[in-house]
């Protein structure tokens, strides 16, 4: 290894997790405890949930008066703190106890209340809480995945992280624990994809190029039992994938595509094949079409897609999956230099079709297209989601917090879009509207890899063409790929948004089934 290769220094991990039936009071050593605040039946009154009596009994404090006098609602994520510096008569370890507002106490507000604990409670060695005894069927599951998404955090300092997450939550008076573990294994892969989406997309490019990506994809199969087979820049050569290698071809890193495969217990023959593939651009500079200084801060997070497509790869056995699955990441660094792809330039993808190369900064569709002529070729799938920070043009029209869709199937759509309501990522559809295909016209080439306005639509039509007849769905989540603020379970930076709207889908009954 170069003496100039950088390592990345340890990372924060996220909180673990306990599963206890009794009342938060009784958990002896907990650092803070946390309880439900509910907001009252009309008359302006606020309600503690499970445990808020005894801790109040306990610690001789009126916490219903302590509420009032910070003038606390009760909505999902608002925090009312009570230092306990002396400790417990019970629990001398006990500094802190938390008041938090769980709203209407669906799992959208389980979710925000679990991620307002974990900045309430950074630092410290332990909580317990009895916020999922609300609705331990329903709300488990997102508040877990609530609070780690919370605590996420990423360090590259001389110094040691600023913070760390909370080290243990209990979750406290459930009426059977045992029942709930599987809910809380499920929880905790579906806040660990999200949180490994969004450590790869962090991770700096001086760092995180190509063949890095394709090292964590090695470590990931291993982990989980995943097969894996990894094209270097002379397979995708002889194979004939003209778009990852063009995009790539002016960087020191060569492209790389990496192939993800599995399969449920019980897999055979009949087993339906959903196919994801992501766009895995480690860095874009935009090419000889270069992106402005201020709009390549964030472009070590282009490749999000794929970073999404390994961590739900990984997640899917946790969630029982009932399905093969192949994720495919096409991943290229888009650099400048004197071998870089040009304007005018035309590619040859896999399978033959060609684009005229007119804006090199469109260059996440040219990498896709030949992930998605490969599956279609070579797989033979019964549906293909593709995943991708593509377009300016989504962050324009739907904001920071929405991500886009298209689909050519209605039933595929609805399902991709109650997924994302469901995990807390909402989504929104747009058209593939025929009206704009006339853009795409190239006259040397079948395609213009840029045909202009609207571009996130023209971008989709550019990708349809890969799909043949199978049922897809192309998620542009370019407006959701970077959290501005602290906002709920998002933490500033890179989100990994997509990891678990796909994970809800495919952790389904059926997930093919959907099909109109």
């Amino acid at each position: 290894m170069s003496t100039n290769t950088p390592t990345l220094p340890p990372q924060v991990s996220p909180p673990e997790f306990a599963l206890s039936a009794l009342r938060p009071h009784a958990i002896l050593g907990a650092e803070a405890l946390a309880l439900p605040v509910l907001p009252g039946d009309g008359d302006g009154g606020l309600l503690l949930g499970p445990g808020g009596d005894e801790v109040a009994d306990q610690l001789g404090t009126d916490l219903l008066a302590l509420l009032e006098a910070n003038d606390a609602t009760g909505r999902a994520g608002e925090v009312t703190t009570f230092p306990v510096p002396l400790g417990g008569p019970d629990n001398q370890a006990l500094r802190l106890v938390l008041l938090v507002g769980v709203g209407e106490q669906r799992p959208l507000d389980l979710r925000r209340a679990g991620a307002a604990l974990a900045r309430a409670t950074r630092d410290r060695s332990s909580v317990a809480t009895s916020i999922p005894a609300l609705a331990p069927a329903e709300g488990l599951e997102a508040f877990v995945v609530g609070t780690m998404l919370g605590s996420f955090g990423f360090s590259w300092r001389s110094t040691p992280p600023e913070h760390v997450p909370v080290g243990k939550v209990v979750l406290a008076g459930l009426p059977d624990p045992d029942v709930l573990a599987p809910a809380l294994d499920r929880a905790l892969a579906i806040g660990g994809a999200g949180w490994r989406a969004r450590l790869l997309a962090t991770v700096p490019s001086n760092l995180k190029n190509p063949a890095w990506l394709a090292d964590q994809a090695r470590a990931l199969a291993d982990e989980s039992g995943l097969g894996i087979t990894v094209w270097d820049e002379q397979r995708l050569a002889k194979e004939g994938f003209g778009g990852i290698l063009g995009v790539g071809q002016a960087s020191v890193s060569p492209p790389r595509l990496i192939r993800l495969d599995y399969a449920p217990p019980r897999a055979n023959r009949k087993t339906p094949t959903v196919v994801l593939v992501g766009k895995g651009i480690t860095f874009d500079t935009g090419g000889l079409s270069i992106k402005p200084a201020e709009a390549m801060t964030t472009m070590k997070r282009d490749m999000t897609g794929g970073a999404v497509v390994m961590s739900v790869l990984a997640a899917l056995s946790a969630v029982g999956c009932p399905v093969r699955v192949v994720g495919l990441v096409a991943a290229a660094e888009n650099a400048v230099g004197g071998n870089a792809l040009r304007p005018g330039d035309v590619l040859r993808h896999y399978g033959g079709r060609t684009s005229e190369v007119t804006n090199t900064d469109a260059e996440g569709r040219l990498v896709l297209a030949d992930a998605l002529a490969y599956a279609v070729a070579e797989i033979e799938p019964d549906i293909i989601v593709d995943i991708a920070t593509l377009t300016g043009a989504m962050k324009v029209a739907l904001g920071q917090r929405t991500g886009g869709y298209f689909a050519t199937d209605d039933g595929l759509a609805a399902a991709i879009g109650a997924a994302g309501t469901a995990a807390g990522e909402p989504m929104w559809r747009f058209p593939l509207a025929e009206a704009y295909e006339e853009k795409l016209a190239s006259k040397v080439a079948d395609a213009d890899n840029a045909g202009g306005g609207p571009g996130a639509i023209t971008a989709a039509l550019f990708l349809q063409h890969f799909v043949g007849d199978v049922p897809w769905a192309h998620l542009d989540v370019a407006s959701a790929g970077d959290s501005p603020t602290e906002h709920h379970e998002w933490t500033t930076g890179p989100t990994g948004f997509g990891a678990r709207t796909l994970l809800a889908w495919l952790g389904g009954e059926d997930p093919v089934g959907v099909l109109a």
